[in-house]
């Protein structure tokens, strides 16, 4: 990673105050020195099923192997930008080559036959819990990979992030697991384990505060990699337990779930 061009990325959208504005045009010379090195990118316009398409490819070549290896090496070097890939590799294991067949109309609720939408647009994405649209025009995969670097990751399911996360995992070296990332690994599923029942998601960020270099936010972004993952499975139905807070994969998880041991056996047996 060049850190150079990390810093500009980082620089173009936020401030020690937050958020910028977003930039309307990206030009100049900072953005060509980022572009150069695979951090920044020009607007991305692609169909639906050329996304799927190459999304499907790209399982060729990002191995579950490195995937995992790439999320337990992030745990004791704070490299956070190689988690959400995990997420993404999961939850598109089984996507299989499709076109785009509209949910309009799919979906009805309960009482009165309103017709609502699930994820995205996409009929077929939906069954991955993937927000897919019929297409992208020049769609901004600069504030993507932004949010990539600077909390892990936070549109997780959105089709365009999962394809460029998938991408770029691709062009990642091998990468290596150490001791102590298994060991932070082995007390964040202890740190899960001893959440009351009735804990939420926020009680348990709380618990993973100090288990390894984290903020607030990079904890928040870490729960909703394992809960798009499937490690942090709901084992009940809660519909309506989400309450104030901006979680979405994770909202309905709570203490009494625990964790899938057989995701993290899956994707995490080799060192555990």
């Amino acid at each position: 990673m060049d850190k150079k061009a990390k810093q500009i990325l980082l620089k173009t959208f936020w401030s020690s105050r937050g958020w910028k504005d977003r930039p309307y045009v990206y030009e100049g010379e900072d953005f060509v020195y980022a572009k150069s090195k695979g951090v920044m990118f020009d607007p991305l316009t692609i169909h639906h099923d050329e996304a799927v398409r190459q999304i499907v490819e790209l399982h060729e070549q990002v191995t579950k192997e490195k995937v995992a290896k790439a999320f337990l090496h992030s745990l004791s070097t704070r490299k956070i930008h190689l988690r959400s890939a995990l997420a993404s590799w999961v939850l598109t294991r089984q996507f299989v080559q499709h076109s785009f067949e509209s949910n309009a109309g799919r979906y009805t609720a309960p009482t009165a036959g309103v017709a609502y939408a699930m994820y995205g647009d996409c009929y077929v994405c939906d069954s991955y819990h993937i927000a897919g649209l019929e297409s992208y025009t020049d769609e901004d995969m600069n504030v993507l990979n932004f949010e990539r670097h600077k909390w892990g990751g936070v549109r997780l399911n959105y089709l365009p992030y999962v394809l460029q996360d998938l991408q770029l995992m691709s062009k990642e070296p091998e990468l290596e697991v150490t001791v102590a990332d298994v060991a932070i690994w082995r007390q964040v599923l202890a740190a899960i384990e001893s959440c009351e029942p009735t804990d939420a998601a926020r009680q348990l960020e709380k618990r993973l505060a100090g288990l390894f270099a984290s903020s607030k936010n990079e904890r928040d972004a870490f729960m909703e990699i394992l809960a798009s993952a499937g490690i942090l499975a709901t084992t009940k139905d809660r519909p309506g337990r989400g309450g104030k807070n901006d979680f979405f994969a994770v909202v309905n998880w709570r203490g009494e779930d625990g964790y899938s041991r057989q995701a993290v056996q899956d994707l995490f047996g080799t060192w555990m």
